[in-house]
């Protein structure tokens, strides 16, 4: 795979525009816990917005929570429009919403091949009939998604790797490998959970282009991360999360110098230093 310096994040979309993913005071309790504490913000499409903060802020259980994978406590959750509380997560996924995790989720004893042909299950037309039967119309469908998940592969660097146990594929390319699953059913919107971990500084050059090369083609993408660099270098807006609440919103340049996400981060004593500038004497 060629591999470029990342391509600088474009101009900011229109706040005019509908916004592709919307949640509107949203809210989780596990029983007398308070992970997410009515949290609105909006993602634009061609965006790539940035969630971060601190160990426990609630920022997976945001993504679970738009994906289906968690029931909403209050709030609601809008995906073009249309409400996605209480769908399962293979009818959020077949909406247009695909996502990885944190700790990686691949199918370890199935092919990569396979993997990604997974992937594509919730836009598949056989029914059980066909499939036992292995009916022309099951066959050619079939052939059809194997040809679209080798060409996934091709593109993702991944083709020699085909027919090996996703298992066996170093960790860089396990994690490339469960992006393209999770490309392969045509998403408009990408969710990523820190999609850096564990990936050495030339991995994170390789993922900072695949991400901007697919907003290129017209995907919308909304990730965690803690790597700061890969946060700040590709992101258009940046939300913020701590103790389960929003504290900030906005550009990267203006979230990096906001007291309040730097007293998350670092405690109160940055932050008075951040407001009394770098010329402030103890």
């Amino acid at each position: 795979m060629t591999v470029t310096a990342p391509a600088s994040p474009m101009e900011p979309v229109e706040a005019a525009r509908p916004p592709i993913l919307q949640l509107d005071r949203v809210t989780k309790r596990f029983g007398g816990l308070l992970a997410v504490n009515s949290v609105s913000f909006a993602v634009a499409p061609g965006e790539i917005v940035s969630m971060i903060g601190p160990n426990g802020a609630g920022k997976t259980t945001a993504f679970n929570m738009v994906t289906g994978l968690y029931p909403t406590t209050a709030g609601a959750i809008l995906f073009n429009g249309q409400s996605v509380v209480g769908l399962p997560p293979h009818r959020i996924a077949k909406l247009g919403i695909t996502r990885t995790f944190q700790n990686i989720r691949l199918f370890s004893f199935v092919t990569a091949l396979d993997n990604v042909m997974v992937g594509e299950h919730c836009k598949m037309h056989e029914n059980i009939f066909q499939s036992m039967f292995k009916t022309p119309h099951s066959r050619r469908e079939e052939r059809d998604v194997e040809l679209r998940a080798l060409a996934s592969l091709r593109e993702f660097g991944l083709e020699r790797y085909a027919d090996s146990y996703a298992r066996n594929l170093p960790y860089g390319l396990q994690r490339r490998l469960e992006i393209a699953r999770a490309l392969a059913s045509g998403p408009s919107l990408l969710l990523l959970d820190e999609p850096a971990a564990g990936l050495n500084s030339q991995e994170k050059v390789e993922l900072m282009q695949i991400i901007s090369d697919l907003r290129a083609k017209g995907l919308t993408i909304f990730l965690i991360e803690h790597d700061m660099r890969v946060v700040m270098e590709i992101s258009d807006r940046i939300v913020v999360l701590d103790h389960g609440e929003l504290i900030a919103q906005g550009l990267p340049v203006e979230v990096r110098n906001n007291p309040r996400v730097i007293e998350a981060y670092l405690g109160s004593g940055a932050a008075a230093q951040a407001e009394r500038g770098p010329q402030a004497t103890a």
